[in-house]
Formats: C-alpha cells, structure tokens, sequence
C-alpha cells in the first residue's frame, strides 16, 4: 500500500489501470548515501508502497513485484509479455539456456527437458547416491581425526562432483576439480565487473581460459566414449543432438556445460550451506526431522526435505528474477508501460509476514503440516515459475536430500566461526568461511 510520502504515479496509459504507487526518491538517496545492498533497497520499497511498487535509480522507473498474483502474472500467464533481456552471466555461460532467448531458448530447453523428469532422473539416481557417498566418505575422516574443514567448500564439492558425474559419467578428480574452482571465482567476480563487455571480459579472462580448457577436454573424451553403466551423460545428449542439429557447435555446447556446471551446483551447495548453518542455531530441527522415520524411509525423506524447503524460503536459489515489459499490460489492477524494468523478488515474497506467519523464524514444519504455507504458487518460487522455471529443479531437492540422508543421522558439525552477513551476488551467500570440526550423532 502506497503511504502519504509517495511523489506521485507514474506514467500511465488511460483507463488500462491505476498508478503504480512510487517510492519517494529521498528513500532512494539515503539508501544511496548509506552503500546498502539492493536486497536494503527493494524491503523497504515493499514496506512502503505494497507488493507492486516502483523505484528509480535512473530516469526510469523499475518495478518491485513481490505480490504472489503479480508474480504469476508475469513469469507464468505472460511470459511472452514480460521477457529475459541480457544475463549477467553471459560472459561466463554464453549462450547457454539459462542466457538464451525466443527460439533457441524453445529448442534448447525442449532438448533439455526430458532429462530432469521421469527416465532421466532414474538414469541420475546412482551417480547422486555415489557422489553423497563420497562425501560422507571424506566426512568419516574428518571425524576420525579431528580435522578442521570448510563447511562450505564440502557443500561445493559435493555439488559439483554430483553434477560432473551427470554431465561425464565419470566422478570428479582433484585436477578438474581445482581447474573448476574459476568457475567459483567469475560467479564471485560478476557483481563488480566493470560494465564494458570488453573490460569484463579482460578482468576474468585467466578463470575463463581455464574454464574453457577444461570444457575441451571433457567434450573430447565424451566424444570418444559411449556413457556410463547408467546410460549416456548430460554432454552425451548434447553431443547426439549436434548430429542431427547444426546450431549445436563446440562453442553451444560449451555454454551448455558451463551453464549446467554453475545452475548444478552453486544453487545446491549454497543452499546446503545454509541449512547447515540453521541446524547450528535450530538443533531441533534436525532431530525432529530424523525422528519422523526410519533410515530410508518415505518419512524421513520428506522430513528432510521440509528443511531443504524452508532453507530455500529464505534463501531462494534466484533471490531476484529481471525481466522486461514489452508491451503495455495491466498486472493485477496497475497500468504498466511497454519498456518497463521488472524485479521479481522471491527473497522478499517468502518473507511477506502477511503469506508466511512469522517470516524471520526457521520452520521446516510450515512445509509438512496441513495449510503450513500459503498454496499460491506465486507465494512460494525458489526455482521460479513458469516455462523459465528451473529446470533442474528435482535433480537439486533429490542431491541434496540423499546427501542429507547419508550425513545428518551420523554427524553434527560444530562451527568454530560463521559468517554475520550474506553476499547478494548469482545466489545468496553466507559472506564469509565456516570453520568446523565433527562430532558423532547423538541420534
């Protein structure tokens, strides 16, 4: 709801829907002279003029949608109204199909697609369970010996490990993996990249060699190789594809394996990241979760699963989704001009206290109980919604709830610091290192 200091509407077109409310540009410049983070910015545009509300940090107004009718509006009734420009990622994962648009965008996800439901997801089963099983594995020693280990490094190299094994079949080594710790470093690096493409591209271009030699190499023994026991990788369905489809190049298909090697596993690990640092302030969870069954069963995995999904309402894996008014619309009421600047915020959307009660308390029961959460699918999109919604979507809840299948019945990480603070990049990430050691499950 707007308040009494908005300046005024924006421009509108008549009789299409009523004005946008605005916040008031003084808002914008104590936020400026303040060097907040925009996550600072949009919570208190929201708190001020509602669920869909305007900001201006240029001479354009952008628009803030956190309201769930609005947000399925716009990412899943009209996509086609409110489109994907630029990604800023794109000078990492080119052309890939997180970056791609129209009709590459249409050929590349309907290629993709199959292999994150029904089949492909049986085909992936066993290489999830041994890269979990390779983690708990290292996890045994650092209990064994009392070793101080990153918590947030062990999330990493599960994730990647398991999304390696997708895309090669084969498990990852210790050369690739340090090879891959660049793509780590150009996610970091991104938010303050120069803004020339030229310049960006020069700032990152070390990381981004050593990206692309590893991205060779895989291609090149994929090439050679027939898959796995468990059928063909990832980069074995892309490989197949360029046989019969000419825009699948070397250059597309690298883009499609650095795409999928950075939404495969900087989601995932981050997430885990954070659910472990909750379990640190909320012990409760964690043994109400193993209490709900057996090991291995329909109970427990659900359990589990409720605290990934309350970890992911805090921390969605796209905290803000861009996107572009290419037509004049009216979204739930309000006149929205063609060439708008949109802000999708899930961030803030699974903190509405008016959708979820007491927003700021950690509760995996709100996703296990009977109206425990709002049943808007506005209301609740850590993957988005819509033809863009992610699709990997069941592949990252099934990894990280075998990973947690194997480690929380057996280990309890005692932190010897955690970060205050989150870093807004790609993801939403704890800003800082977390030390731990291991201690044996008392359950």
């Amino acid at each position: 709801m707007a308040t009494e200091a908005s300046p005024g509407p924006l421009p509108y077109v008549p009789g299409t829907g009523r004005p946008v409310p605005e916040a008031e540009p003084a808002l914008v410049e104590r936020w400026r002279s303040e060097g907040g983070e925009l996550v600072d910015l949009l919570t208190q545009v929201r708190e001020r003029c509602g669920g869909v509300a305007a900001f201006r940090l240029g001479p354009a107004p952008t628009l803030l949608v956190t309201d769930p009718q609005a947000v399925q509006h716009v990412l899943a009734r009209h996509p086609d109204r409110y489109v994907k420009r630029s990604h800023r990622a794109r000078l990492l994962i080119g052309d890939g199909i997180i970056a791609a648009t129209g009709a590459a965008w249409k050929q590349q996800r309907r290629l993709l697609q199959s292999q994150f439901t029904g089949t492909g997801m049986r085909r992936y089963e066993q290489r999830i369970t041994e890269a979990a099983r390779t983690t708990a594995g290292r996890w045994a020693g650092y209990a064994r010996t009392g070793q101080t280990f990153d918590v947030e490094r062990e999330m990493h190299r599960f994730a990647l490990d398991t999304i390696w094994r997708a895309l090669t079949v084969h498990p990852l080594d210790d050369g690739t993996e340090r090879e891959l710790d660049a793509v780590a470093a150009v996610v970091a690096a991104l938010p303050t990249l120069p803004a020339d493409a030229v310049d960006a591209q020069d700032a990152v271009a070390a990381d981004l060699a050593r990206i692309d030699a590893v991205a060779r190499h895989a291609i090149e023994v994929a090439r050679g190789a027939a898959g796995g026991p468990d059928g063909p990788g990832l980069l074995h369905v892309l490989l197949d594809a360029a046989t019969e489809r000419p825009e699948y190049t070397d250059r597309l298909i690298r883009d499609e394996l650095v795409t999928l090697l950075v939404a495969g596993h900087e989601t995932t690990a981050t997430t885990l990241t954070w659910l472990y640092l909750f379990l640190d302030r909320h012990p409760a969870a964690r043994e109400q979760a193993l209490a709900a069954g057996g090991e291995g069963s329909a109970q427990r995995g659900q359990a589990i699963q409720a605290l990934i999904h309350e970890t992911l309402r805090f921390y969605p894996s796209a905290w803000i989704l861009p996107r572009h008014a290419t037509e004049d619309d009216t979204l739930v009421g309000y006149a929205i001009e063609a060439g708008t600047d949109i802000l999708i915020c899930p961030y803030l959307t699974h903190r509405d206290p008016e959708l979820w009660p007491e927003p700021e308390r950690f509760d995996p029961r709100r996703f296990t109980t009977p109206d425990g959460r709002p049943t808007h699918p506005g209301a609740y999109l850590p993957f988005g919604i819509g033809p863009r919604a992610c699709l990997g979507l069941q592949f990252a809840l099934r990894e990280a709830t075998v990973l947690l299948e194997h480690l929380l019945p057996a280990y309890t990480p005692a932190f010897r610091s955690t970060p205050t603070k989150a870093a807004y990049g790609i993801t939403v990430r704890p800003d800082g290192p977390l030390p731990a050691t291991l201690q044996p499950s008392a359950i």
